[in-house]
């Protein structure tokens, strides 16, 4: 970081409420707040809110990632570690290690470093757990080559287990199905519950604040799709609805297993993940 660089920064935290929107930011973590909620908390209108927080997210020192119609706003650490980095560089005779436990604050955070394990967990959801969720277990499963680890439940789990043809389906194109049956979202909230790297919700109408909060989760999103169980077509049309289902979650987790992992952070990967709710030639193109 350049002095230029440093100057935009503490120019940007010389207002107080300015000062209170990154001090919350920080205490809310990687998971980051909403927009609405922030203003709430603080107290402070919309307009003036999304002003400061505009001036933070030009100097770097908040992101931003869209979640539904709300915008969830994080601390960007890294940036802000940089910033103090700056000031410390010649300390003690270029030693920071030395000034105290200043030190520790310039360490890297579990919370901004890379995710770089050897193998992911991904937690896919929707509200029956009998179509969607199970296609998508039972896809990353496959085409995750060892380094993804595939879950699915649901908020109402089906008590007959997978919807008629789903297993089918998926045996037919290969898949082991074996082991997919429908089942709570309860089983990954307990603490012997394995941690999830990412949770994914697949429902075409998501409820957010249903979602239990799983612990220790890195990223969320949203990859609304249509519900088969509410379909009411023929069973022609139904076979193409499954077909298209399974083709259009194939492909987003094709993309999804090639991202660049090691080399983006949170926010960067969370935003990257989101595209792929979009139509799938821009998130290819991404």
């Amino acid at each position: 970081m350049d002095s230029n660089d440093a100057a935009q920064a503490f120019a940007a935290l010389g207002q107080e409420t300015r000062l209170d929107l990154l001090r919350a930011l920080l205490g809310a973590g990687p998971n980051g707040i909403a927009a609405g909620e922030m203003a709430a908390r603080l107290g402070v209108p919309s307009s003036t809110l999304s002003f400061h927080l505009r001036a933070l997210d030009q100097a770097g020192l908040v992101a931003a990632t869209r979640q539904g119609r709300n915008l969830i706003y994080a601390a960007q650490v890294d940036r802000l570690r940089a910033v103090l980095a700056f000031l410390a560089d010649g300390c003690c005779d270029g030693d920071p290690a030395r000034c105290g436990d200043l030190h520790r604050i310039l360490e890297p955070h579990k919370e901004t470093a890379r995710m770089t394990p050897a193998t992911f967990n991904v937690l896919f959801l929707c509200t029956r757990n009998s179509a969607r969720s199970i296609m998508a277990e039972a896809i990353l499963n496959d085409i995750g080559a060892g380094r993804f680890r595939a879950f699915s439940a649901g908020s109402d789990p089906l008590p007959t287990g997978p919807l008629p043809g789903v297993l089918a389906q998926l045996k037919g194109l290969g898949h082991d199905v074996s082991g997919l049956r429908s089942k709570s979202w309860d089983a990954f909230t307990g603490p012997d519950a394995p941690r999830m790297d990412f949770v994914i919700a697949l429902c075409d109408v998501l409820n957010v604040q249903a979602c239990p909060d799983f612990e220790g989760t890195h990223v969320t999103a949203a990859w609304p799709l249509p519900d088969p169980a509410k379909f009411s077509g023929s069973d022609t049309e139904r076979a193409t609805l499954m077909n298209e289902l399974y083709a259009a979650l194939h492909r987003r987790l094709g993309i999804f297993t090639s991202l660049p992992f090691g080399t983006l952070d949170r926010m960067a990967l969370k935003a990257r993940i989101d595209e792929l709710a979009q139509p799938l030639a821009a998130a290819a193109r991404a």
